[in-house]
């Protein structure tokens, strides 16, 4: 995620080469960082900290205390710092830090290509110049929402974080499904792509309610009647909405384990 939002912000023309720095134990991290990009990189987690005005946090949650540890009152007083560690509350960033100007985010896979979506929070000590600065940053990974209830971001971890794998598997069902009535799986793959991209951008358009336009396409006594009959009797929509409960939980007792 962090290299996504290395590419989207150069891409944007919202920072130059120059002006970034990477930290990473990995040479092999570091180097294709370098070549590709041509940003600054480090094997020092303070001196990459040391160089910008804004200090993006992103490591795996199992990395965190031993970063936390490393920088902890080696941030300069005013300096942002913006997280995308999931699971880390803005009280447990500050307090390990020993840092006030936060920002919280929970992106998502998409940022990738730059369609994803970025909810977030900030500490209120955090300026109007830092939340413009976060926007920019997070503008050039897809859309941004600001959030003042942190609550949102557990939530939106179980939605829009963990959201794009329900919605492969939703894909994988749909190809297999043809297949097995005897469509060709490349043909077959390229119908469900297509068909899945341009039902979102019409409901984006629409403004209707989802269960508006699902109306549209049924036809009394048609096949697509026929196809949602059999979704509602394996009680499809009650298990999407137990998946998002289930991840939204498991948010909240990782945040809860690692004293977060």
């Amino acid at each position: 995620m962090a290299e996504a939002m290395i590419s989207g912000l150069l891409k944007n023309g919202a920072a130059d080469p120059a002006s970034i720095w990477a930290s990473d134990i990995s040479p092999d991290r570091r180097t294709p960082l370098s070549e590709r990009y041509g940003v600054s990189t480090t094997a020092n987690n303070r001196e990459a900290a040391a160089k910008g005005d804004t200090i993006v946090l992103a490591v795996k949650p199992q990395m965190l205390a031993g970063v936390l540890a490393e920088l902890t009152g080696k941030l300069e007083p005013g300096r942002l710092l913006l997280s995308i560690v999931a699971g880390a509350s803005l009280a447990a960033l500050s307090r390990g830090l020993n840092h006030g100007w936060v920002v919280r985010v929970m992106p998502n896979m998409p940022a990738q290509i730059g369609e994803g979506i970025s909810v977030w929070t900030a500490t209120a000590t955090v300026t109007e110049a830092q939340r413009q600065t976060a926007k920019t940053i997070l503008g050039a990974l897809g859309r941004e929402i600001y959030v003042a209830d942190e609550r949102f971001i557990d939530m939106a971890t179980a939605v829009s974080g963990s959201g794009p794998a329900y919605i492969f598997l939703i894909i994988e069902a749909l190809v297999d499904g043809a297949v097995r009535i005897g469509m060709p799986r490349e043909m077959a793959t390229e119908l469900v792509l297509h068909t899945m991209l341009g039902a979102t951008r019409f409901a984006q358009q629409s403004g209707k309610h989802p269960a508006e336009l699902r109306n549209l396409v049924t036809s009394p006594g048609g096949t697509t009647a026929e196809g949602l009959l059999k979704l509602e009797d394996g009680r499809l929509r009650a298990v999407i909405a137990q998946a998002i409960m289930a991840a939204y939980e498991k948010a909240i007792a990782l945040k809860g384990a690692s004293g977060t």
